[in-house]
């Protein structure tokens, strides 16, 4: 029917040179039914997934990237605590819920420390440090239960895993572009304290989600048990951990992290520097950000329109293969031979951040795609938060070698002779992680990778199936 229809809107039949008929498509069909294509694959997610869902993922992932870059911009961090939220969503429900009620305490969480930071003119020092760190805490909670409801649609719809994951980097994306090109607008406009107050307003709607979200609700949950299951989640993680088909994508998943020999520091410090660099200011370093996240969403664009059906080990070798040569950009740059070549700084900086940040988000999608189908049922936000938890450390050691490497080579924030070395020392690492590539799984993205046994959490006789997660209407809620 769908041949059928282009058919009849598609212009009649002409005879080439050759003498075989071909069929002439309108260009404004074509250009009409590309704008409308993204709009179709939602309405996809939708229909398969029931469009409250998508639309709570959207909200939390874009509202938690836009929370986090703008709270970036006011040097606050993101909380290092997830494995702890992860297992209490897993095996301590509220009023027989395991993750709308940590959403709601998310969402005020965010709403109080943001308010209180506003608001109060002389705050004592305890609550100045407590607020923060509680706002943080907001984020890390909301990140683990959304998270673990994507996790279980994953099991469940195996082979929307790519399409889920290309939803939540797209939301990400658009969150992260949001926040960098508003962080800087607002801070002029209502100063540091008001950005906080602003901040409390994405807060609020995570409460929105976690009153709609709709879950099946756990009947009489023994609590003086909880210190028992704890015990067998962890169990039930230290046994899925032993399997070769988990922890050896595990291992890869750090080494591709760890030897990427993170030196932003020092590049930040040669952008702003007016001896040696370009001399850019704070809020053109911050336009540059912003069209990176451009990149990054144009990555998951290309990943889920022509990628995500691939071999996972067939992607990450000529995503790490260009992550590798794009570090060479850098070294173009610090040498100044873009000057010779007529470029000016801004343009290929521009080019450059983009460049990177859309090779990097084609390398990071297979990771998430992989990650979620690594997550047996019962324990889905502990295991997204361990996994989680491993790119943290993978980004720690990136950044402590690369500090060490950059201590060793001195360059400080005015002293850049050998930062050229340190781009050049960074690029074949880079690359290292290709010959690691027999670490991840051969089988076709869109199957399980964990046998079925694992899939389903087992106590006595009982099989836990994974739950039906969808938002409530308002409507019901009535």
């Amino acid at each position: 029917m769908m041949e059928e229809r282009e058919d009849s809107e598609t212009k009649p039949l002409h005879q080439d040179a050759g003498g075989s008929h071909v069929r002439r498509i309108n260009p404004k069909k074509g250009i009409l039914e590309m704008m409308l294509r993204p709009i179709q694959w939602l309405r996809m997610l939708s229909e398969e997934l029931h469009w409250s869902f998508v639309l709570g993922v959207v909200i939390v992932y874009g509202i938690i990237s836009t929370w986090y870059y703008m709270k970036d911009e006011q040097k606050v961090q993101p909380s290092q605590a997830q494995p702890l939220w992860g297992l209490l969503t897993d095996v301590v429900p509220i009023l027989g819920y395991r993750r709308r009620p940590y959403l709601i305490f998310a969402g005020f969480l965010g709403v109080i420390s943001m308010l209180i930071l506003s608001l109060h003119k002389n705050l004592h020092l305890g609550f100045a440090l407590l607020s923060p760190v509680a706002g943080s805490a907001g984020i890390a909670i909301a990140d683990v239960a959304i998270g673990a409801c994507v996790t279980q649609h994953a099991i469940s719809h195996t082979y929307l895993a790519g399409d889920m994951q290309s939803l939540c980097g797209m939301s990400s994306s658009i969150g992260a572009l949001l926040g960098f090109s508003l962080s800087g607008f607002f801070v002029h406009l209502v100063g540091a304290k008001g950005v906080f107050g602003l901040l409390a307003i994405p807060a609020s709607l995570v409460v929105l989600v976690g009153i709609l979200l709709r879950e099946s609700q756990v009947r009489n949950f023994a609590y003086r048990r909880v210190k028992e299951k704890i015990v067998d989640a962890s169990k039930v993680m230290w046994t899925t951990l032993k399997c070769r088909d988990v922890w050896l994508p595990c291992l890869y998943i750090y080494l591709s992290l760890a030897l990427g020999l993170h030196i932003h520091e020092g590049m930040f410090y040669w952008y702003t520097d007016a001896k040696e660099g370009p001399s850019f200011s704070q809020e053109v370093v911050g336009s540059i950000f912003s069209v990176g996240a451009v990149g990054s969403l144009f990555g998951v664009l290309l990943y889920q329109n022509f990628l995500k059906n691939h071999p996972f080990r067939d992607i990450l070798f000529w995503a790490q293969l260009l992550h590798g040569v794009s570090g060479l950009l850098d070294l173009v740059l610090v040498l100044r031979i873009n000057l010779k070549l007529g470029m000016p700084d801004y343009f290929f900086v521009v080019v450059d951040e983009a460049v990177s940040r859309m090779i990097g988000r084609i390398k990071w999608m297979p990771f998430l795609v992989l990650s979620s189908k690594l997550f047996p049922s019962g324990i889905e936000g502990t295991f997204f938060a361990l996994i989680m938890s491993i790119d943290q450390i993978g980004l720690l050691s990136s950044a402590w070698s690369g500090g060490l490497v950059l201590h060793m080579l001195n360059v400080t924030r005015t002293q850049f002779d050998n930062l050229w070395i340190a781009i050049v020392i960074r690029s074949p690492l880079r690359l290292i992680p290709i010959g690691f590539l027999f670490l991840m799984p051969r089988s076709d993205p869109n199957l399980s990778i964990l046998p079925s046994e694992m899939l389903r959490t087992k106590r006595g006789n009982d099989v836990l199936e994974p739950e039906n997660i969808e938002m409530a209407t308002l409507v019901n809620s009535i």
